[in-house]
């Protein structure tokens, strides 16, 4: 799909891997909604991209379904959804004090970054598959973001990696359900990424992952995650796909 001309949703957009995504969307030449909890975020960014500002709760059905009219009001119908809004967590099963690890916490993580993941598939894919079909029938493509810690999690991640895992587990088989549609569906699961939380850590904790890492030994790049998201939506038979984009990184228990 060429991206010059197509209307993107990015949620989580404000910032991080979504706010580099949404640049390099816009660079592309796409017409993007900033899709994003924080709204000072998602109006900063959307300003500096001439795109749209739309407040959105992905995991909440009113809210999801709002931002996609509302987005597609300012830009026509969209094509492209880059889903990466998400939360973290680090909780041990039993913590220091003997006790179980509080159910909603588990709870919170899983309804923001897997039902919320679900929740903007299912409402982007129905109004995109009311679309007319463009070249090979293809209707629109959505990205999911993942983690590596779907993959190898490291102590106290349960409930992100069961999050991240389930977002993996469910590419493959949405991607077969929507191609009926010509819908493509495609993951990231991007390692150790200097995104602000991490760009917040002390200079020698990024240090110290980024040695973790086998090789470029340095933190990704947002921009690096941007592009490659990019090349899903110019690439027509990526579809139903997981990519790791971690530089060759498995996690360590701990």
């Amino acid at each position: 799909m060429n991206i010059q001309g197509q209307a993107a949703l990015v949620t989580g957009g404000g910032s991080g891997l979504g706010e580099a995504t949404a640049r390099e969307l816009a660079r592309l030449g796409a017409k993007v909604a900033v899709l994003d909890l924080n709204m000072d975020n998602a109006e900063r960014v959307a300003k500096e991209i001439n795109g749209v500002a739309v407040k959105c709760n992905v995991s909440e059905p009113d809210s999801m379904a709002q931002a996609i009219e509302t987005a597609a009001a300012a830009h026509g119908p969209a094509r492209i959804l880059m889903q990466i809004a998400g939360i973290g967590s680090a909780k041990r099963v039993v913590g220091k004090d003997g006790n179980a690890a509080p159910l909603e916490d588990f709870a919170k993580v899983i309804n923001v970054n897997l039902i919320g993941t679900y929740n903007a598939a299912r409402l982007f894919a129905a109004a995109c598959a009311k679309l007319d079909p463009m070249e090979d029938g293809a209707r629109g493509v959505m990205v999911f973001t993942a983690s590596v810690a779907a993959f190898d999690g490291q102590v106290g991640q349960q409930a992100y990696s069961a999050s991240k895992a389930g977002v993996a587990g469910m590419t493959l088989p949405m991607a077969r359900d929507l191609a009926q549609h010509g819908i493509r569906v495609c993951t990231i699961a991007p390692g150790l990424f200097k995104t602000p939380l991490l760009a917040s850590l002390p200079e020698p904790v990024q240090q110290s992952l980024a040695a973790s890492i086998p090789f470029p030994a340095r933190l990704g790049k947002p921009s690096e995650f941007a592009e490659l998201a990019c090349h899903i939506v110019h690439n027509d038979h990526l579809n139903g796909e997981i990519i790791r984009l971690d530089g060759a990184l498995r996690m360590a228990p701990r």
